[in-house]
């Protein structure tokens, strides 16, 4: 415990420090950004899984100033996938991510929470559908003299910017895994 606890101070010190500002580069053969959605279909739960498969990422990490760090991600609808290529192109027209006219998705961090903690709350902007809205994301984050590693495994209500389509029938929330790899 003693030990997870002394990994996760060094984490966060290196993500806010800016005597020890430090700009990482995305491993992006490692990183992923996927999701799993629901909806109910003959009275039965239904799952579909995709992803993104190309995504940028800016990260400015601060050891001595976390809440200074900067992580920016900015996703390519456009490279969006699921397990049903049906599926895929309905999630890529104007029922719900309308590639076409909205080609980016954008998350900006503002703010952390839970500094020093084993799992902190990076907090930001999320910008989907032209529309902007503060988003919470709970991560496990671990470093080594070589990588960061992020971790985030959360849930986000689609209908808060505007995704409204199947309402009833398709679950708003959404799960969201991203493991984002920096080098070091």
């Amino acid at each position: 415990m003693l030990m997870r606890c002394v990994a996760t101070i060094a984490v966060v010190a290196f993500l806010v420090s800016p005597a020890f500002a430090e700009k990482l580069k995305l491993n992006k053969e490692q990183s992923k950004i996927d999701f799993v959605g629901s909806k109910m279909e003959d009275g039965k739960k239904v799952d579909h899984k995709g992803g993104f498969k190309e995504f940028k990422v800016e990260c400015d990490a601060n050891l001595e100033a976390p809440d200074q760090s900067k992580l920016k991600v900015e996703i390519d609808t456009t490279s969006m996938w699921s397990d049903d290529a049906k599926l895929t192109d309905h999630l890529k027209a104007p029922d719900f991510f309308d590639a076409k006219k909205y080609p980016k998705i954008t998350f900006e961090m503002t703010g952390m929470e839970g500094v020093g903690s084993d799992s902190p709350t990076l907090i930001g902007k999320l910008t989907m559908l032209d529309k902007t809205s503060e988003l919470r994301v709970p991560c496990h984050a671990s470093l080594s003299d070589s990588e960061l590693i992020l971790e985030a495994d959360f849930k986000l209500d689609r209908t808060k910017w505007g995704m409204n389509y199947g309402k009833g029938k398709i679950n708003d929330e959404v799960v969201i895994k991203a493991t984002l790899h920096f080098d070091r």
